[in-house]
């Protein structure tokens, strides 16, 4: 019987990959709120999941092996323009307090995924020495 991350983790394993992705796009963000002409993206994490899951009816992603995102993949098309809430007058759209707020959110969510798998590994090893330290 073969044991892979995805039996073991589920979807935290990339849920974990994809909310660095976003943290790394979220800076971005942030490091040019005062470029003109600076589109703040975002990644459609929903969407991206939801392909991992396979409960999208859209063309698979290109992954490393099945089930699993490509962490280190630097390609830009899984990034979405976010809309503004009040464009500035040189074209950028990034709000900072909009994406302090965003990285804020996804620091929990990125912590709460590694806290998952942390209890998941724990389990595995109380499941392993049997109790013994």
């Amino acid at each position: 019987m073969t044991i892979t991350t995805d039996s073991v983790f589920g979807l935290n394993a990339p849920a974990l990959a994809l909310w660095q992705r976003r943290s790394e796009v979220i800076a971005s963000n942030l490091a040019n709120a005062d470029t003109p002409g600076y589109q703040a993206r975002d990644v459609d994490f929903r969407a991206a999941l939801q392909q991992v899951g396979g409960e999208s009816s859209q063309l698979a992603m290109s992954t490393p092996t099945a089930g699993q995102i490509d962490a280190t993949s630097t390609s830009t098309d899984d990034l979405k323009y976010r809309v503004p809430m009040q464009p500035s007058m040189d074209g950028n759209t990034v709000d900072a307090q909009v994406e302090q707020s965003a990285f804020a959110s996804n620091t929990v969510h990125y912590q709460a995924s590694l806290s998952f798998i942390n209890a998941t590994i724990q389990t595995l090893r109380l499941a392993i020495t049997g109790g013994a330290s």
